[in-house]
């Protein structure tokens, strides 16, 4: 009995501790969202992700104001053309929130500065997933196609935005171009009805005379 006793006792003050600690975590986490956000309101965007990482950690509802930290701060490395740092900073931020178009789109206009267009061309598809009646993403993704010397793909995707804008003049000027490209490709087959000559048969050589 005395044996029970004491592991109810325990229990109960390890869940005395576990209450008063709580309540001490979310409010340093708030001291430290409220730090961060004015940091953002600052444009100190390091201070703002240092401050809003250490929030998240102790309070994960902090997580989505992290992400505006970090594509904000993006953003801004892309104004630098600091790409590489911008991208990196986008990634973390998709991490988080992983269905926000807004930033794989300015992930992807990131990566097409610096030539990564493989990549591009995966934020993109994932952008068309997520929003597949957007005319410019197919734009976007028609014209890296064409960078890429991969002309059926971005045929396909040009015929998809002139579907959608009928009277998109960029889409109209590519398919100009695509056209031609295309049938510059294109082998040349006789008509029908049309076969090559048989070689002339050799004349007959002179007989000499005696």
């Amino acid at each position: 009995m005395k044996k029970h006793s004491a592991i109810i006792l325990i229990v109960a003050l390890t869940l005395c501790v576990a209450q008063g600690a709580q309540p001490q975590g979310n409010k340093e986490a708030n001291r430290l969202a409220r730090e961060g956000a004015e940091a953002l309101k600052s444009d100190d965007w390091d201070k703002a992700v240092d401050l809003l990482r250490k929030a998240t950690n102790l309070d994960h509802k902090y997580a989505p104001d992290l992400a505006i930290a970090y594509e904000r701060r993006g953003f801004a490395s892309a104004k630098n053309q600091q790409f590489q740092d911008a991208i990196q900073d986008y990634s973390e931020a998709l991490k988080i929130k992983s269905n926000e178009p807004r930033i794989y789109e300015e992930r992807a206009y990131a990566e097409m500065k610096i030539y990564d267009y493989d990549k591009a061309l995966a934020d993109y598809s994932e952008l068309i997933k997520l929003k597949p009646n957007e005319v410019r993403y197919y734009n976007f993704r028609a014209y890296i196609y064409e960078s890429k010397d991969d002309i059926k793909s971005s045929i396909a995707d040009n015929d998809q935005v002139l579907k959608l804008d009928p009277n998109n003049q960029e889409a109209k000027g590519r398919k100009q171009r695509l056209d031609q490209k295309q049938a510059e490709r294109t082998p040349l087959t006789p008509p029908p009805g049309i076969t090559p000559k048989s070689s002339p048969k050799p004349s007959p050589t002179a007989k000499k005379k005696p």
